[in-house]
């Protein structure tokens, strides 16, 4: 291990451990913070405050060269785009993570998660009845290096952050902007109504009452009405600096300049990304946890200065197959498969013994997201909301067989899934049974019922115009589990008379084409947020379609989601998610199917290691280089 080098700098301190709310508000159990201990015993509030002053003064305004010997080897599908306010896929946005910093993250051992501060000082100072938000930025933080600075340290300020929120808002960036948060800040509607207009451009230097900077290091946020979760995946949002911005014409999907624990070496589209740790990153220590099942974990890391790792290689690899084989051979430190994948390491739901004798790690969690169908609200042949297209939907939510998806296509790694938020997440409805929906006499019954009983001389359902009638799902070819979905569902739907044909293209291919409205029927999900709103937003009637996929709009869907928003308590926002989870179900723009198990194979080298549920955290990982030397030198 290379030796840390220390660099001294200002010291900066806060004992605001728990944010200042309205006495009124019951604060969602995704932003509470857990008592802070010591050897077991919970320290009062002079103490803490102390023991905060301690560690900073011992580590903060300090940065630690990681060790460049230290290679993590990681694999993910193909991603788009490195830019914080651009991505569409969850892989993309992982690999952001390590580059660009959000005033907060999700909390790395907690589950349901919560929000700790990242570039923040503390949480957030909440007043007016949750309506006002002030936040103060860490000093003493810099970008990267980049010709854009003109050789000067840039150092991350307030304006920064009010300039990447205003970037979430721009409608015409590729993700059209945010409708919800753009009614929500005060004086986000002018500036971007003017930028939809046609030939608008959003005004960047027009003042918003509701996103501001007070002083160097304070923004705050004032809004027309309490909204936590909003507000939660806003303040997640990784900072850019605007001249690296404009000097690379608006796009910066490659030129990632950011204030993480890694930079972008290298990047090969379609075979690897090389990322190498910041030299210029502060010092951080391992996560606290009250969790008695992190006791262990937290034990073995307590003391190291972090982040250890010195690059990180991430191979992309569609195929899950693939990556268990190169976990096996040791050429990759951890892996996450799921379905018949994972059945190479597991068995009855345990790792097997050859593997658990080589001392791999082996972890089991629900995925963070809800898959289903989504269907094209706007297609001619499934959309409208008349009572025949309706009944067509239904039939097919019917005739879906989730039992039989979560035993052959998952190989038993899966939930099944009937409403739209997942465990784990808030709104999840505990009470809500989770049984298939699968009846395919009743969705025979119902076509007949409601217009599509005539049939061709194959037997396939003639539409209500006497036409042939034919559904199309589009799938990606990459997924591992397609060509099996794709089985599956054909069988479904053509055993109560629906002709289906299966369109299969690459997975970012899919994504522009579901975003722009070109398809019928496509699987997926959107989620991975502990507050829940991204999971329900999906059929938002204010959402943009890069969001809202199946162009859904229903007034009572959208009042229960403002009421989801507004909710003080977690009983409220259940039952707002079971109102939606209805709607969802009566009219099938969207059919929640399963929630994958995530396999996580951790190598025994590897140490620091918790599952990613909802955000990576590489910074926090460590290796053992003559252990995994070893394993690579005899592949």
């Amino acid at each position: 291990m290379a030796p840390s080098m220390l660099r001294a700098g200002p010291i900066h301190t806060s004992c605001r451990l728990s944010f200042r709310r309205p006495p009124s508000w019951k604060v969602p159990r995704y932003l509470q913070a857990s008592p802070v201990s010591l050897g077991g015993i919970e320290l009062n509030p002079d103490l803490r405050c102390v023991l905060v002053v301690l560690v900073a003064y011992l580590f903060a305004g300090t940065s630690f060269s990681a060790d460049r010997n230290k290679v993590l080897h990681v694999a993910s599908t193909n991603i788009e785009t490195l830019d914080p306010q651009r991505w569409n896929d969850d892989p993309s946005y992982q690999i952001q993570f390590a580059i660009f910093e959000g005033l907060y993250e999700w909390d790395y051992l907690a589950l349901p998660s919560r929000l700790v501060p990242n570039t923040a000082t503390a949480t957030p100072t909440i007043t007016d009845d949750g309506r006002t938000w002030t936040i103060r930025v860490k000093p003493g933080i810099h970008f990267t290096a980049d010709p854009a600075f003109k050789g000067a340290r840039r150092e991350l300020v307030a304006e920064d952050y009010v300039y990447s929120l205003k970037r979430v808002l721009d409608p015409g960036m590729q993700r059209g902007g945010s409708p919800v948060a753009t009614d929500l800040i005060l004086g986000a509607r002018a500036v971007v109504d003017a930028a939809s207009k046609p030939g608008g451009r959003f005004d960047y230097d027009r003042p918003m009452e509701g996103l501001r900077t007070l002083d160097r290091y304070r923004l705050q946020l004032k809004l027309t009405g309490a909204n936590y979760p909003v507000i939660e995946d806003l303040i997640t949002n990784g900072a850019v600096a605007r001249e690296v911005v404009e000097a690379a014409g608006g796009d910066v999907r490659t030129r990632a300049v950011g204030t993480g624990p890694y930079v972008l070496k290298e990047w090969k589209q379609g075979s690897r990304m090389i990322l190498e740790a910041n030299p210029d990153y502060r010092a951080l220590s391992f996560p606290e946890s009250r969790d008695p099942t992190h006791a262990a974990l937290v034990a073995s890391m307590r003391g190291i200065a972090l982040p250890q790792i010195g690059a990180i290689e991430i191979a992309f690899v569609d195929e899950a197959t693939t990556r268990a084989l190169e976990f096996e051979r040791g050429m990759l430190d951890y892996v996450a498969l799921g379905g018949e994948a994972a059945t190479r390491l597991i068995e009855g739901g345990r790792l097997k013994r050859e593997y658990a004798a080589l001392g791999i790690g082996h972890r089991s969690v629900p995925n963070p997201y809800a898959f289903g169908l989504v269907l094209n609200m706007s297609d001619p042949v499934l959309g409208g909301m008349s009572h025949a297209r309706i009944g067509l939907r239904r039939a097919v939510a019917k005739a879906l067989d989730a039992d039989e998806l979560v035993k052959v296509v998952y190989a038993g790694q899966a939930i099944v899934m009937n409403q739209l938020i997942p465990p784990g997440i808030a709104g999840y409805d505990a009470l809500w049974p989770s049984r298939s929906a699968y009846d395919p006499a009743g969705a025979m019954a119902l076509l007949d019922r409601v217009g599509y009983e005539r049939k061709d001389a194959q037997g396939h359902r003639l539409g209500q115009d006497a036409r042939p009638l034919t559904l199309t799902l589009t799938l990606p070819s990459n997924a591992s589990t397609s060509r099996e979905f794709a089985t599956l569902v054909k069988r479904n739907l053509e055993a109560i008379g629906l002709r289906t044909d299966v369109r299969m293209v690459p997975f970012q291919d899919a994504i522009k084409e579901v975003m722009a409205g070109r398809f019928q029927m496509f699987y997926g999900a959107q989620g991975g947020d502990p507050t829940g709103w991204i999971e329900l937003r999906i059929l938002y009637g204010k959402s943009p379609p890069t969001t809202n996929l199946s162009r859904f709009s229903f007034p009572e869907y959208d009042r229960a989601a403002e009421q989801f928003m507004r909710a003080a308590t977690e009983a409220d926002r259940v039952a707002a998610a079971r109102t939606m989870s209805e709607i969802a179900n009566n009219y099938a723009p969207f059919i929640p199917l399963v929630v994958r198990l995530d396999n996580w194979f951790v190598q025994p080298w590897i140490s620091g290691f918790s599952p990613p549920v909802i955000q990576t955290h590489w910074k926090y990982m460590d290796i053992d280089v003559a252990r995994q030397s070893s394993k690579r030198r005899g592949k």
